[in-house]
């Protein structure tokens, strides 16, 4: 708010200057800027719509600036376009928490509030709205275990495409689903890296299923549509368990190649974290600051419930507007008699 206390004491000044007239200086509109990982995913596509809709109500000024890959170096690139920009408030999904620290360290110098959505970085921020991504890990690896143990399956190895090691969101996913497989007989390979790209992960998911795995899990969107075109183009037989929700993702589940996915509210995330943004700009307080927006697993099961409630509710809409319709020609007949 340093430029609003600016411009409020120039005003002040070139008042108290002038002999005649006034002068009258709107306050400057508060500027949020939302940088995620990349642009390209669904998942971040969500938090920005989630972003926009907080912004429209309370009537800020908005961006989404976003690298269009995974990278520190692009990330780091955005952190200092968005200072240079003016901004209040940043609301940031950090790639690497340690890589961009410095950069975040010299927005709070220059006043800028820092909310952090989906994955956090090491410096403290006003809040952090989140999931919890080691208990969400965990619910991923017991869906596997479930499946596997309904084929029959009890051991077996296991392979995990995550997306780098630096960021911590997909590692901590990645440490909760190993704690589901302690104790059984599975055995969990090492872990591969396919920096979120599809392409990438897929290729890494042809290799373990050359090795014989019996399941192997995506720890977000692009490495789980990796996974799950891997499983698709083998012609089945692994089960595949993944992180986020997007079209290709759910057409992947209906069409068996993939058992499950975790799926984020990406969009609450962006709504909350531009609502804490706004409300630490203007000094007020935030109710909670270290928010966990909660995961659903989506499967065959839960999509096709969603699909039979979104035909009842068309059926029962064509079906009141077939009577609005009945009920006005009723009228109009009784009219003109």
């Amino acid at each position: 708010m340093k430029r609003k206390l600016f411009a409020t004491l120039l005003a002040a000044a070139m008042t108290g200057s002038l002999l005649s007239g006034t002068a009258a200086f709107a306050e400057e509109e508060i500027s949020v800027i939302l940088i995620t990982m990349d642009s390209t995913d669904q998942h971040w596509v969500s938090v920005d719509a989630g972003a926009q809709r907080a912004a429209e109500e309370l009537g800020v000024s908005y961006q989404w600036m976003a690298p269009d890959k995974k990278d520190d170096a692009q990330q780091i690139e955005r952190v200092n376009n968005a200072i240079a920009a003016g901004a209040d408030a940043i609301v940031i999904a950090a790639n690497g928490p340690d890589a961009i620290t410095a950069s975040l360290e010299e927005a709070q110098a220059e006043g800028i509030k820092i909310v952090y959505v989906d994955s956090p970085a090491n410096l403290e921020a006003e809040a952090t709205f989140s999931t919890d991504n080691v208990a969400a890990g965990t619910t991923a690896g017991e869906e596997m275990i479930k499946e596997l143990d309904a084929q029959g399956i009890t051991e077996g190895t296991i392979g995990i495409v995550n997306v780098n090691a630096a960021t911590q969101s997909t590692m901590d996913r990645e440490e909760g689903f190993r704690a589901a497989f302690e104790g059984t007989g599975f055995e969990l390979l090492e872990t591969q890296y396919g920096e979120g790209d599809a392409a990438k992960s897929q290729d890494i998911a042809d290799n373990y299923i050359t090795q014989g795995v019996v399941g192997i899990f995506g720890a977000n969107e692009g490495a789980t549509v990796g996974v799950g075109n891997a499983i698709k183009g083998a012609g089945g037989g692994i089960v595949g368990v993944g992180f986020d929700k997007s079209d290709a993702i759910l057409s992947l589940i209906e069409d068996g190649s993939l058992l499950c996915t975790m799926a984020q509210n990406p969009d609450v995330m962006g709504y909350e974290g531009v609502k804490a943004a706004v409300a630490a700009v203007n000094e007020e307080e935030i109710a909670e600051t270290n928010v966990d927006t909660g995961v659903s697993v989506i499967n065959a099961e839960s999509l096709a419930g969603e699909g039979a409630e979104a035909e009842t509710e068309a059926a029962e809409e064509a079906e009141t507007e077939a009577a609005e319709t009945e009920a006005v020609e009723e009228t109009e007949a009784a009219t003109e008699a």
